[in-house]
């Protein structure tokens, strides 16, 4: 008869437990917006549950964060950092330089926002028939090392006014996050940002599903043709971003397929066997470096940082000893993979 009786409570508060749960992921009357444009040399897309448009508003905000940290706008803060006119920041590039430098930490350097004369200088020989030599790159890496700046008081200092600083493996996904951070302060629950491929959802899709985000698979597909999917996540609440190889990517005159990845540390491209790393994390611009870092560092070391981070989840297709296509995901990722 006990038993009874506090059984009772127990099924009404699973009834209504299970009750808020589904509301929860039900939208309302309200209707989705969709819009999409482009910034940072791609194109981006908005699904969003409100009664109005957001476009005017999620376009100020992404030319903001152009106008700090791009390094395609001759009048960036970024711009005018990197021809030493200016070492003043503003409060969005203060946020994206720090926690640059945090995830440099966190990755031992496999993550480095001075990297960028080591990637022009691989390009451009390339694009010229020719790669650099070991006595150029040597000279390049002189001016590469993410100790050689900081920030203080929103002032950068260079070690060498040599230095060039590249935000662009962690822009785009700040980008990102400021519109998610757009649709929040209107009080919008249901929305899915991308832009260029990396991505925040929130809530549920305009069926009252997760939202299903496809992984591509890794082809070689510098013209980015290919969209062939090799799995479908179904996620909310968080953001994905991914980082691969198999689109950027140059082949020498000796006929070798070399990344557009460059070791800060060896300043070559690098030759590990991750072919594709997408990356969930709480924000977008940690997602978006995070993925750039384990394609620098391999599939052990990357698996290493997770270890030590478990608000990251991550989804590698890599190559095994053997050359074989493989897959390796986080067990707490097992739940999401459709």
């Amino acid at each position: 008869m006990n038993n009874k009786k506090w059984q009772l409570p127990f099924l009404l508060l699973l009834i209504i437990g299970t009750f808020l749960i589904i509301q929860r992921h039900r939208p309302s009357n309200v209707s989705f917006q969709q819009n999409e444009g482009t910034i940072f040399g791609t194109v981006w897309h908005a699904t969003y549950q409100s009664d109005s448009s957001l476009q005017t508003s999620i376009i100020e905000v992404l030319q903001q964060v152009d106008a700090s940290l791009s390094m395609f706008n001759p009048q960036s803060t970024l711009s005018r950092i990197n021809r030493n006119e200016s070492n003043k920041t503003d409060s969005l590039f203060d946020v994206v330089f720090t926690q640059a430098q945090q995830i440099s930490q966190a990755t031992n350097g496999a993550f480095d926002i001075t990297v960028a004369p080591l990637v022009n200088a691989w390009g451009f020989g390339f694009k010229n028939g020719s790669m650099p030599d070991s006595m150029q790159v040597d000279s390049l890496r002189q001016f590469v090392g993410w100790q050689g700046v900081s920030l203080e008081n929103g002032l950068v200092t260079k070690a060498d006014p040599r230095m060039v600083l590249d935000l662009s493996a962690i822009a785009k996904g700040f980008g990102v996050d400021q519109v998610a951070h757009l649709f929040r302060s209107h009080g919008i629950k249901n929305f899915m940002i991308e832009i260029g491929g990396e991505i925040v959802v929130s809530g549920c899709n305009p069926k009252g599903n997760d939202w299903s985000i496809g992984v591509n698979k890794p082809v070689d597909d510098s013209l980015s043709t290919n969209h062939e999917i090799e799995t479908i996540l179904r996620l909310t609440d968080c953001a994905m971003a991914t980082s691969g190889n198999y689109r950027n990517y140059y082949i020498s005159a000796d006929g070798r397929k070399l990344a557009h990845t460059i070791d800060p540390a060896t300043g070559y491209p690098v030759q590990h066997s991750i072919l594709s790393s997408t990356v969930l994390a709480p924000t977008c611009a940690m997602a978006d470096a995070f993925a750039t870092s384990f394609m620098v560092m391999g599939l052990d070391s990357a698996q290493s940082v997770l270890n030590k981070h478990p608000e990251l989840q991550a989804y590698f297709i890599y190559t095994d000893s053997k050359g074989k296509y493989s897959i390796w995901s986080s067990a707490s990722l097992s739940d999401k993979i459709k």
